[in-house]
């Protein structure tokens, strides 16, 4: 009992230095009103509630709390995935090397984490290559249909793309997520407020 105690004191300390020393990011210079996957908050590293959590204050993750199942374990829990995804996360939004990213992604060996595939599709957007883009941010919501992230970057992809309802049905999604004072809603509609054609700097 003194050991399983002591076991989760480690963890909390250990995952809240983690949390303290991530990088804060505004949201919109994360690229997309969040960023990519990136520390619009911290949430974005954060999985949401209905994935395996890695932060909990949940850029990535709804704002809705479930509470965990006994037994089920975070990929964030495990430190050699969350490094390496810090690292990815870094590459994307502290030096914008979108490639590299990917590759350290895809190393992860998680690729249908919605965390790391909705990265993956923020930085294939970033790259210009929209089909793959698509791809991974729909394969994102196959693993979690609730990841508000994704909804908010895939929604500025198809306002890039130029499908603006496509992109109001995502933002209604988000608001179901986390209401119309979340950040995520509040970027993709302000990125839908500009006029049509406008470039996006996401």
């Amino acid at each position: 009992m003194v050991k399983s105690a002591i076991k989760v004191v480690t963890l909390t300390v250990f995952f809240m230095a983690l949390i303290a020393a991530l990088p804060v990011v505004p949201v919109f210079a994360a690229g997309g009103g969040g960023g990519g996957g990136g520390p619009p908050g911290e949430d974005q590293m954060r999985p949401s509630p209905a994935t395996p959590a890695p932060d909990s204050k949940a850029r990535h993750t709804n704002r809705r709390a479930k509470q965990k199942q006994p037994g089920k374990q975070s990929l964030f829990d495990d430190p050699a995935f969350a490094l390496g995804y810090r690292a990815a996360y870094a590459t994307i939004y502290d030096r914008n090397d979108y490639g590299a990213a990917i590759e350290q992604l895809k190393a992860l060996g998680h690729d249908d984490f919605a965390n790391v595939a909705n990265l993956i599709g923020y930085s294939y957007r970033k790259l210009g290559d929209y089909r793959l883009s698509q791809i991974w941010y729909e394969r994102a919501l196959k693993s979690d249909p609730n990841h508000v992230l994704t909804w908010q970057y895939y929604g500025l992809w198809q306002i890039e793309q130029g499908n603006r309802e496509q992109a109001q049905y995502h933002l209604s999604r988000i608001a179901a997520i986390c209401g119309t004072d979340c950040e995520h809603y509040r970027s993709l509609a302000a990125a839908l407020e500009q006029p049509p054609g406008t470039g996006l700097v996401y």
